[in-house]
């Protein structure tokens, strides 16, 4: 019941389709997103947590199907890739083969004993099936119980049912951004448990190449599997032939394909509604271990090193804009010592087209219950073979990341401290004025970043090469986006005689502060 082969539940844009296809439709199967990748112009999903989802689900797809989840015996990865490039598209009778090989594990539902898709059918008689999860529960926009209504109201009471399409995209949000704390209660053996670790990608923020079309992007999202992973042991989950022991502590991923679809701490069961399984009607979520978590190692995410000497991915925040991980994505570091790693999936994907951007993919939210914000960027084109920035330029563009950062920071010491001062109250929060001060700043110093950014880009055989980094006048150009902003937001305080001295003695932080002695 309701293949996700053929029926439409993935959102895509097109770029070029079919000459007999008029009006394409807006959702496709997962083979159509295979076959067709080379005329898909890119997944288009309305929150950028199920976009990155769905490309670690195709990612292993086009893997399979084509053969570069293995380093093979000559080691000639790099070699097979090219030819898959250069055939342009992927091949339909690869992708009907492997998809031949599991004709029933592509189901969403299945309540004849079968596997559904990504779910565990243990849950049906290991939870119990008079306090489920719910379908609000399932949907992570939707408030669901006690817990705060973030995007939109609702109850449990008479929730509307998503669509099938839509459950199966809420069903990877959960695999993947699953919260910790408090689930449903399962019994295993006679122990009952009802806590859960947090998904792989919870709080994280992805980076992933992206080419003209989709084929581009799912070539260049691959990442060259160690010498020693073999296909039979590195398994996605509709590959298993049975479903792991929750009671046991769960095994680290062998190699890429289980890495980038095995790694979840949830299970999840959807219950089909309506007359032909249209739509979700419930739905059971509980933990998927007792005990134990997958190692987080993910080709996707920078890396960075806490203080205590931990490795963490970088959370997602939407106060932060793309352009500040730069200079980290494309390595370009001031120091090679503990600095943010970049995601491993660059060091092949570079160069590997034309012109290849850089999206930004993930959720601004909490360990546990609260969801912020999503997070979503994409840069202009920094990735692609016309586009590389010379290795002379690497630290320069590395500076000038540091300088917009240097003057972000300076600006809102500035306002901090001049609220307080026309206060007259150290303890004043002074939230109001930083946050204007950064909406007026952040967008206007990317603006800049990025005009002084392309000059250092490699150029076309027969152009200028790379123009010098002016550090004096990229130092003045922030500093003055500073100024504008500090002058708007402190305005109308100082038309008084208190606030101008506020205004006046604090605007020194804009300089660096008071100098001390």
């Amino acid at each position: 019941m309701f293949n996700l082969l053929t029926e439409p539940w993935i959102p895509v844009r097109w770029a070029q389709p079919a000459p007999s296809d008029d009006d394409p439709p807006d959702r496709v199967g997962l083979r159509t997103a295979l076959v067709d990748a080379h005329r898909i112009k890119q997944l288009a999903p309305a929150q950028p947590h199920v976009h990155a989802a769905l490309l670690r689900i195709l990612y292993a797809l086009t893997a399979r199907v084509t053969g570069l989840d293995e380093q093979g015996a000559a080691g000639d990865w790099l070699e097979r890739q090219d030819e898959v490039i250069d055939a342009g598209q992927l091949s339909s009778a690869a992708v009907d083969a492997y998809f031949g090989r599991y004709p029933d594990r592509f189901h969403l539902y299945d309540e004849d004993g079968g596997r559904p898709w990504m779910q565990d059918p243990r849950l049906a008689r290991q939870c119990d099936p008079a306090n489920t999860a719910g379908v609000n529960k399932l949907v992570m926009t939707r408030p669901s119980g006690n817990n705060h209504a973030w995007f939109r109201h609702g109850g449990d009471g008479a929730p509307d049912l998503p669509s099938s399409a839509d459950a199966a995209l809420h069903l990877l949000t959960w695999h993947y951004y699953g919260p910790s704390g408090r689930c449903s209660s399962r019994e295993v053996n006679g122990v009952k448990s009802a806590s859960t670790t947090a998904g792989p990608l919870r709080t994280a923020l992805s980076y992933h190449p992206e080419g003209e079309n989709l084929f581009q992007t799912l070539l260049a999202g691959l990442v060259p599997p160690s010498s020693t992973v073999r296909r039979d042991e590195d398994l996605c989950p509709w590959e298993w032939e049975k479903l792991p022991d929750p009671e046991k502590a769960p095994d680290a991923p062998t190699g890429p394909c289980a890495r980038l679809t095995a790694c979840s701490q949830h299970a999840v069961l959807l219950v089909p509604g309506g007359e032909k399984g249209e739509l979700a009607a419930d739905a059971y979520i509980t933990w998927a271990y007792r005990e134990g978590r997958i190692p987080r190692d993910d080709p996707y995410l920078i890396w960075q090193i806490s203080q205590q000497g931990n490795r963490y991915p970088r959370p997602a925040d939407s106060s932060r804009a793309l352009w500040r991980d730069v200079d980290t994505l494309l390595e370009h570091r001031v120091s090679d010592s503990d600095g943010p790693q970049p995601p491993l999936v660059f060091e092949t994907a570079r160069g590997l087209w034309p012109h290849m951007r850089v999206r930004a993919l993930g959720f601004d939210q909490e360990g546990q219950a609260k969801n912020v914000q999503f997070v979503e960027g994409v840069t202009p084109y920094i990735l692609g073979e016309a586009e590389q920035v010379e290795p002379s330029s690497r630290p320069k563009v590395a500076r000038l990341r540091q300088l917009g950062e240097r003057y972000g920071r300076r600006l809102d010491r500035a306002v901090r401290r001049a609220y307080r001062m026309y206060l007259d109250d150290k303890k004043a929060d002074a939230g109001a004025w930083s946050a204007d001060a950064a909406a007026r700043y952040w967008p206007a110093a990317e603006r800049e970043f990025w005009a002084r950014f392309r000059p250092l880009q490699s150029k076309d055989d027969g152009a200028p090469e790379a123009a010098d980094f002016d550090f004096d006048a990229t130092r003045s150009a922030f500093l003055r986006i500073a100024e504008q902003a500090y002058d708007v937001v402190t305005e109308r305080a100082g038309r008084t005689l208190r606030g101008a001295q506020a205004v006046s003695d604090a605007r020194i932080e804009l300089y660096g502060g008071p100098r001390r002695r």
